[in-house]
């Protein structure tokens, strides 16, 4: 996972997934897109208007809870 902020756009995207991928996009609010492979694999999340979400959108404090791991097939 990768967290990276473009101040200028004042743009937090978190990249879940690594690589390229050619995605769709989902709006789920005017701030928030979900980034989606051909296969519906979630490989990003972009929050737009992200120094209003966050105390410190360079260095967001990011807590993960409940995560099961995964078994290689």
């Amino acid at each position: 996972m990768q967290i990276s902020y473009d101040k200028e756009a004042d743009a937090l995207y978190i990249q879940l997934l690594d690589g390229k991928f050619q995605c769709r996009a989902v709006r789920v609010t005017d701030d928030i897109s979900l980034d989606f492979t051909a296969g519906e694999q979630l490989v990003g999340i972009e929050v737009l208007g992200a120094s209003h979400l966050f105390k410190d959108p360079e260095s967001p404090q990011v807590e993960l809870k409940h995560l099961l791991p995964q078994v290689a097939a």
